[in-house]
């Protein structure tokens, strides 16, 4: 027998339009009890439920009454705002005088684990002077001591990162070189830690003394964080003179970046910059070769061809793609076939038509039900911000405008651009329960 949200949920679905009921009540959990009549929905992040609440309250309750006779009470909960407790409660009493433990030196001390190698870079045209310069940086062919590598999300920058890694590793004489891998983010978390504990020159010394390379990746993270910028600096010219490798990744070339000391743009232009390109078709074609080969299956070239031809923005997405049609076609106990393909792809973000920035802009306000006088309005309001960064995010992978042009059209500077891209990059890379519904409504405007 059905419970009572799942008999709400198809009248909703009647009710609301297809896309705001895909996106913002098909995750939710309902539970209905009819002791306190109280429907308590659990949403998968607090974002969510927060908009369901300001937005589709009234929606839900009609519903509601229409199932059970009368209206409920209404309760929405998350696990961001269900799990929400002191760190001064949990675990041992600290004491206020005692100073933080910072990383240890082992932390610093890499020498394998790096999950990517060079002979698993599938190389092309529009990646080919970032492969060759990622190679002869190890190996010392390039009279440089710092390399920058620049591409949009998901085309090889942290697989020719961690593949250097890897690299300088196997060659170094001691087996034992010593490496600092983090994102800029990670960094600054350490500098602001070492600050309040007043151990800044264990800090100093752990990134300019107890290491061969510096790996920083997403260097935009510094926008804008003045001290934090100058610890940077510091840090990058005292490794320079002691003669030490800086490798540093952003999504953002040097000259697009806003609100950063002249001199750390500078410093980021002296050293060897590479350009990732968006993968051409018969790179594509290879990477998904190349994939199916170390998974030991055989891919029709039919079905190579179709997936190449309809994932053209991110390498990620074209090998998720790929491994999910492995899946489907085990579980199914099928042959990999363009109809399976087919059924795949259409979770995926594929590429059908050219996007303008209007449309882009057209399909945020409705699939986040806000107004383009909203979110190009001053206002901070949780939703317009997000509907925002997302208009960005696709804009400047489906389009061909600057950043510049992007943020003219919403009535926002350039700075404020690379904000709202990285904050939706950030979500996406670690999965979280927000990540994953802006990967489906950001899935939604581009299909």
């Amino acid at each position: 027998m059905m419970n009572a949200w799942e008999r709400i949920q198809p009248i909703l679905e009647k009710s609301l339009k297809p896309g705001i009921f895909q996106l913002w009540i098909k995750p939710l959990k309902g539970e209905y009890h009819q002791d306190s009549n109280r429907l308590v929905l659990e949403a998968p992040n607090d974002f969510i439920a927060s908009w369901v609440k300001d937005k589709l309250e009234d929606a839900v309750l009609s519903s509601g009454m229409e199932v059970l006779g009368k209206k409920p009470e209404l309760a929405i909960t998350s696990p961001d705002n269900n799990c929400k407790t002191s760190p001064l409660k949990v675990g041992r009493m600290v004491n206020p005088e005692e100073k933080p433990a910072l990383p240890s030196r082992k932390a610093l001390k890499i020498v394998s684990g790096f999950k990517f190698f060079f002979r698993d870079f599938v190389v092309g045209p529009c990646n080919e002077l970032a492969y060759v310069a990622s190679k002869s940086f190890c190996s010392e062919r390039i009279s440089s001591d710092q390399l920058f590598l620049c591409s949009s999300t998901g085309l090889g920058k942290t697989h020719l990162a961690q593949s250097m890694g890897n690299h300088l590793a196997e060659i170094s004489n001691t087996k034992n070189i010593r490496m600092a891998y983090l994102t800029a983010e990670e960094f600054a978390s350490q500098l602001v830690m070492a600050l309040k504990s007043r151990r800044m020159d264990e800090f100093k010394a752990r990134f300019r003394d107890q290491i061969d390379v510096l790996m920083l990746e997403d260097i935009h993270f510094f926008q804008g964080k003045e001290n934090i910028q100058n610890e940077f600096l510091s840090t990058i010219n005292s490794l320079q003179c002691q003669g030490k490798k800086v490798v540093l990744t952003s999504t953002f070339l040097p000259k697009e970046l806003k609100d950063i000391d002249s001199n750390i743009v500078s410093r980021m232009c002296r050293g060897f910059l590479a350009v990732i390109e968006r993968p051409d078709l018969q790179t594509r074609r290879e990477i998904i070769k190349n994939k199916a080969a170390s998974m030991q299956i055989d891919v029709p070239d039919e079905v190579t061809d179709f997936l190449a031809g309809k994932i053209q923005q991110d390498i990620r997405q074209l090998e998720s793609c790929l491994q999910n049609l492995v899946f489907k076609a085990r579980m199914l106990k099928e042959k990999i076939s363009l109809e399976l393909a087919n059924q795949v792809i259409k979770h995926f973000d594929v590429q059908e038509h050219s996007l303008s920035m209007d449309d882009i802009i057209n399909q945020v306000c409705k699939l986040f039900d806000v107004s383009l006088d909203s979110i190009s309005s001053k206002s901070r309001k949780k939703q317009y911000v997000l509907a925002r960064n997302v208009a960005f995010f696709v804009a400047r992978r489906h389009t061909e405008a600057s950043l510049k042009e992007i943020g003219y059209k919403l009535n926002r500077r350039h700075s404020t651009v690379i904000k709202g891209i990285t904050s939706v990059e950030k979500e996406l890379s670690r999965q979280s329960p927000l990540g994953r519904q802006l990967e489906q409504t950001i899935s939604q405007i581009v299909s």
